[in-house]
Parts: C-alpha cells; structure tokens; sequence
C-alpha cells in the first residue's frame, strides 16, 4: 500500500486506557493525541507509571484502547479484530523489549528465522544469517537465549526486529536490563540499523540522554501528553 509521505506512519486520536481499580477505575492513559512521521525517530519519555509502556502496546495493538483511535500506516487498527491486527503487525512492525522477549527453546538463528518464516520468506535462513552477521554474532548461531549474555541477547533481539525490514520499529526500555557499557553499545547498534533501513523509531525509555539522540520526545505525565505530540 502506498503512503504520501505527508501521512503519519502512526497517529492516534483521543486515545484513552481506563482499568478497574478496586471500587472505582484509574485512568492510565487520558486524550492521547499524537502524530509520528516515516522516519522520525521519536522518544516517549516519563516517570514510571506515567502510562509509556502501556501507549506503545496500543499504538500496536496489542492492547485495545477504553476509547479513542489508532491509524497504523493509514489502517484503523481497532477496526480489525485480532487476526486482522496481527497481519497488520507482522507486515509494518518491529519489537524490542526490555526483556529481550527470544523463545527459549529456539538458538539464535532459529529465533531470528522465526518472523521471515511466518511472513513465508523462502530466505529465511541466509536473511536471518547475514543480519546476525550484521549485529556481530556470527558465531553465536546455533547458541540458544540461556547461553547468551543479556548484551547478545539484545542484539538477537534486534536482528530479529530489523530481519523483516520494518517500517516502524517499537522499543520498550531496550537498555533496561542490560549495564551502561552494554546499553551504550545495543543503542549504538539500534541507532545504526534504524538509519541503514530509513526505519521509523518509536522508543519509550527513561534515560534522557538516551531520549535526547531521538529527534523529539513525546512527554507523558499522569497519563497525559505534555509536551511533544506533534509531527
């Protein structure tokens, strides 16, 4: 599908999250509106429990919004049921996680083969070999996720998000469970990748300076937008 390049990659319109919360509810996200352009990189930036994690998860559909909209490319994502928000994912988006998020019973290439072959890449195996290549773990292959240090853990994390040649790649806190020299290194990488591809990036963290090597950042404060939102 072609997009103007005038069209947001992402934008949401009076996006709400409301939860149960004991006998009354508790908002966690209030009137989100936000626009992200193709090929913005884009921090998302607030204290813990401002509702950052829980935006990213509904611009992806992950989550289903107690109100409000999201276009995905131009699609609304909330008009899809779940099979339909799942193929929209698999065919525009790319995820890292804090958490790294590999399957444990698959070695490194095989989890980076994973998405190509659900998309029914007949490379699957070479695309995914010369993206590890790319990432430095050419000879971490056939290791699985127990045996990797976090920092290689992240950077199959990566390869696997960057295989399928997003157009808008979601990290949540990349760097948070790694140590500051290994952090600095898998941004690096991340930065490197988002650039070689023309990627959109859309990172939530809580690392200003970090934020700061985003183009703009978008700050959430009591589930709010304060600043930021604009394309």
């Amino acid at each position: 599908m072609s997009q103007s390049s005038a069209a947001p990659i992402v934008k949401a319109t009076a996006l709400s999250k409301v939860v149960p919360s004991g006998a009354s509810t508790l908002a966690i996200l209030q009137d989100i509106d936000l626009a992200v352009m193709p090929g913005e990189a884009v921090a998302v930036v607030g204290a813990s429990g401002s509702g950052k994690s829980t935006l990213l998860g509904l611009l992806a559909g992950l989550d289903t919004p107690t109100s409000g909209a999201v276009e995905l490319a131009g699609t609304a994502l909330f008009a899809l049921d779940e099979d339909g928000r799942a193929a929209l994912r698999a065919k525009l988006l790319g995820f890292v996680f804090q958490s790294f998020q590999l399957l444990p019973a698959l070695n490194a290439l095989e989890n980076v083969m994973l998405p190509l072959e659900l998309a029914g890449r007949t490379d699957a195996e070479p695309a995914a070999i010369a993206m590890l290549e790319r990432v430095g773990l050419r000879d971490r292959l056939t290791h699985y996720p127990k045996t990797l240090s976090g920092g290689e853990q992240q950077r199959v994390a990566l390869a696997r998000a960057f295989v399928v040649r997003p157009r808008l790649l979601l990290a949540d806190e990349p760097t948070g469970n790694l140590d500051a020299a290994t952090g600095a290194a898998v941004i690096d990488l991340l930065f490197e990748l988002n650039a070689e591809q023309g990627t959109t990036l859309l990172l939530v963290t809580h690392d200003e300076m970090l934020a700061g090597r985003c183009g703009r950042s978008i700050r959430l404060a009591g589930g709010r937008i304060v600043n930021g939102a604009g394309a």
